[in-house]
């Protein structure tokens, strides 16, 4: 099955039969990545009287408790009631599922106090105005030891305040990237790079969207996709996700 998009005067195709999985897959065994001194997540049978949730403990079934934090424990999407007073919830501020994406590749260039930091003019080399509804950045380089780092304490590196701005003036609705948060792990409670992306509290774009803790294989190249949001339907700012990817093939035109 294929689908048909237009992206500045050009026309592309989708096989949606070939999707690139760019979720870390939640597991319970500690084997997971894991930020802001988060507790792990944690599965656990039910147990009520002679019933036990899991059939290796000789139950019938498996019914399984899960405690989960899902801003520290892995792949997440969040929206501005991340940040907001008032509440804003991820499923009624996201309401489309497919987007246009770029997928981009940079190291994070060190300042002068040592940080690691995603730049405006990185930002700008890469993208160009309008062209696409979402934004993923692989950091490099790009270990495998990302589906399971423990950020706590390490300083990861984040995004400029003014790199943020820049997205928002391209029409970046959509950011994904492979580092704990866009912000600085310490930062005083500013949260530049977040406020800025939702251009929170004056302009507030509600339906913008972060995902952070995703991980793109080296296998995957930069360049233009489809961008798939899989989400799950909490009453919370944000949900574990699981974001997928569908290449993009520049055809002759509009499909007939």
């Amino acid at each position: 099955m294929q689908v048909h998009l237009k992206i500045q005067e050009k026309f592309f195709t989708a096989d949606l039969n070939q999707p690139l999985d760019i979720s870390i897959p939640l597991r319970f065994d500690g084997v997971a990545p894991n930020c802001f001194y988060a507790p792990l997540a944690e599965a656990f049978p039910v147990v009520a009287g002679d019933f036990v949730g899991s059939t290796a403990q000789g139950g019938l079934v498996n019914f399984m408790n899960i405690r989960l934090n899902p801003h520290g424990n892995g792949t997440h999407t969040e929206c501005v009631g991340h940040i907001a007073r008032a509440p804003y919830y991820l499923s009624d501020c996201l309401r489309r599922f497919h987007f246009t994406a770029r997928l981009v590749s940079l190291y994070p260039a060190r300042q002068a106090d040592g940080d690691r930091v995603i730049t405006r003019e990185q930002l700008a080399a890469v993208l160009r105005p309008g062209e696409v509804a979402a934004v993923i950045i692989r950091t490099l380089p790009n270990d495998a030891d990302k589906n399971s780092r423990q950020y706590s304490g390490t300083n990861p590196p984040y995004l400029q305040q003014a790199a943020a701005q820049l997205l928002v003036d391209y029409g970046v609705d959509h950011l994904l990237l492979d580092l704990p948060s866009v912000d600085r792990e310490e930062d005083a409670g500013q949260l530049l790079a977040h406020h800025a992306f939702w251009q929170y509290p004056y302009a507030t774009r509600t339906a913008a969207t972060i995902s952070e803790l995703v991980y793109v294989p080296t296998t995957i190249a930069d360049g233009l996709f489809c961008l798939q949001l899989q989400v799950t339907s909490m009453v919370l700012d944000v949900s574990p996700s699981k974001p997928v990817l569908y290449a993009l093939v520049e055809a002759d035109g509009p499909a007939g």
